[in-house]
């Protein structure tokens, strides 16, 4: 039985605060054991320790990284977060704003199976250089 859309209301606004806490491992806690992350069709990051190496390289790229919740979808077991993160990036000390969403496949348990991230990374890479 899948999420029904107070779960998934509130799945998202505790996910939205694991990324805001700056703990990698509070993020990977919402991924089943064997959980995985792709983004934008990259190699795939895996369990638990996978899934902290992810949130870790963005934090050490955006220190102060903020994260916001602008929807989510709700389809059985199957959930899309929309976000925006804010911060700047740690190299150059531009200001970043971007937009992205991951598509979620949801285990029996709630937990994330499966995220498929998604976002503009041109727009990254020329907000990381200031343009």
């Amino acid at each position: 039985m899948g999420l029904d859309i107070l779960q998934a209301q509130a799945l998202a606004e505790a996910y939205t605060a694991a990324w805001n806490s700056g703990a990698a491992k509070a993020v990977a806690g919402f991924f089943a054991q064997d959980g995985s992350i792709i983004i934008n069709r990259g190699t795939p990051w895996q369990g638990r320790a996978g899934l902290e190496a992810m949130a870790n390289g963005f934090y050490a790229d955006v220190p102060d990284l903020s994260l916001t919740c602008d929807g989510i979808r709700l389809l059985g077991d199957h959930m899309v977060y929309l976000w925006t993160f804010t911060g700047h990036h740690s190299g150059t000390k531009a200001p970043l704003t971007i937009r992205g969403c991951e598509e979620w496949d949801l285990d029996a348990g709630g937990m994330i199976a499966l995220s498929r991230g998604w976002y503009d990374a041109a727009d990254y890479a020329r907000q990381v250089a200031g343009d």
